[in-house]
């Protein structure tokens, strides 16, 4: 009876070590992502996601589903009063529709911001969005979203303006 409890004890502490070594590893990774200005920005992470419904499996895995294959990089320093470009392309079929957001609200066009769209084929769309010139409440969170009936699939990237001073 004792060993069976031994035994527990020994599984638990090798969890909580296996979990705490992740942990360590995650901050130190933080740490050496932190930039001259004292911001830490994090890095895209793969996720993984098993879906329990076999419904919900086929719909966010289908073939057909629409799916970004390339887009801008996540993290965008500009300079005021300069242009900043965004750009994602997007294969599905039917093909995709990019709509893009800022701060998780949906963008619309204005005379300093603008979105150029090239179809490709019948399953492809490439998209650029474009703000000039850039001011001070341009920085922030922009996401570009492809979606067709099957699926959604969405990038970020992370703007933030810097002052050259002389």
């Amino acid at each position: 009876m004792q060993s069976k409890n031994t035994c527990a004890i020994v599984i638990s502490a090798i969890i909580i070590l296996v979990i705490c070594n992740n942990l360590q590893e995650c901050d130190c990774a933080r740490g050496a992502r932190q930039r001259g200005r004292g911001r830490i920005f994090s890095q895209r992470v793969p996720v993984v996601i098993q879906h329990h419904n076999p419904a919900a499996a086929s719909y966010y895995n289908n073939k057909d589903g629409a799916k970004i294959v390339k887009a801008s990089h996540f993290e965008l320093d500009y300079m005021l009063g300069r242009k900043i470009t965004f750009f994602c392309m997007a294969t599905g079929y039917p093909r995709p529709e990019i709509v893009w957001f800022k701060d998780g609200i949906e963008l619309y066009a204005h005379k300093f911001f603008q979105v150029h769209e090239w179809p490709i084929g019948n399953d492809t769309v490439k998209s650029k969005m474009e703000i000039d010139p850039t001011t001070q409440k341009d920085a922030g969170y922009y996401e570009c979203q492809a979606n067709n009936k099957y699926s959604i699939d969405s990038r970020g990237f992370r703007t933030d303006y810097v002052m050259v001073t002389y």
